[in-house]
């Protein structure tokens, strides 16, 4: 079965002002480089937008609420916090977001797709259930992970976070429920300093492996292969998520670590290994962070030529 990309154009709408590196131009690189010869088998579907009924299974409808009534007018900004900024298109933008995890979870469950990848923006996994921020105003992956338990009644959702900043907000989501299974790594000290290996969660379902600055490969790896990878094969999930963020790059702008491209194609293959022990190979994506345009385009296409292999 075809690996899926789902995106939409209205995801290129959302825009933070022309210094934010957030920018359109993060998702025009990525879908520049998912429109290669490599990528002609990916399967392709336009995102759907997020329902209020799946935004609740995470959010409380106040700060939906909230969050809609926030959209400025055309032209102006909304200064959500001081990183976070709306424009007019921004929730339009954040509810396909959202609702790409949610219809790619729908795809690989029913079978029509083994793995998913959602091209989208804003990113989500900063936002907890009921505070915006780092960029984020809808938590896409957790929204997906309820999703997955509400609608297909999945037991065991794994989130696992490869995003340079720590998910705080996925990690807020999981932490008290059993049946889920959030695992990071993250540079540490950085934004939003959470992440210690102390946060465990309720039934050591939470593993953070904090990297010190100018951690490169050796460290990473050995992060996922000794201490992440060990227990998520033990919880045995039977859906896999992936918050992937590109940020850890070693030319990103926002963060110090050295990752290469091949350290994201390294740990595609290793979380596709165990949702085929034990999902079935169901592995839905979602992207986060990357700030380097080039790097961010060609770590990306690596992820992708790994779902697409598997």
């Amino acid at each position: 079965m075809p690996t899926l990309l789902l995106t939409h154009p209205a995801c290129l709408g959302h825009d933070p002002g022309p210094h934010h590196p957030e920018r359109p131009d993060r998702l025009r690189a990525v879908l520049a480089a998912l429109e290669g010869e490599a990528f002609a088998g990916l399967a392709r579907l336009e995102a759907p937008a997020a329902t209020m009924e799946q935004l609740l299974r995470v959010h409380p409808e106040n700060y939906v609420q909230a969050m809609i009534g926030a959209s400025p007018a055309p032209g102006e900004y909304a200064m959500i916090d001081g990183d976070t900024v709306m424009s007019s298109g921004s929730i339009d933008a954040a509810l396909r977001a959202a609702g790409a995890v949610v219809a790619g979870v729908d795809a690989v469950m029913s079978g029509k797709a083994d793995t998913a990848f959602a091209a989208v923006r804003p990113p989500g996994h900063h936002a907890t259930p009921d505070i915006p921020g780092g960029f984020c105003l809808f938590n896409n992956v957790a929204i997906g992970a309820r999703h997955a338990q509400q609608r297909h009644g999945v037991e065991r959702v794994a989130i696992l976070d490869f995003d340079v900043h720590h998910g705080q907000g996925t990690q807020a989501v999981v932490e008290a429920d059993p049946s889920l299974f959030y695992g990071s790594t993250h540079q540490y000290p950085l934004y939003p300093g959470t992440g210690h290996s102390r946060e465990r969660g309720i039934d050591g379902n939470v593993a953070n492996v904090p990297l010190r600055p100018n951690s490169g490969s050796p460290q990473f790896r050995q992060a996922w292969g000794d201490m992440i990878l060990p227990q998520l094969d033990r919880f045995a999930p039977q859906l896999v998520i992936v918050s992937a963020g590109f940020d850890g790059h070693k030319v990103d702008p926002l963060a110090q670590l050295n990752l290469e491209t091949e350290d994201f194609a390294w740990i595609t293959r290793e979380l596709l290994a165990i949702a085929g022990r034990h999902a079935e190979g169901r592995l839905v994506s979602a992207l986060e962070g990357g700030y380097d345009l080039d790097a961010l385009a060609d770590a990306t296409g690596a992820h992708v030529a790994e779902l697409m292999r598997a």
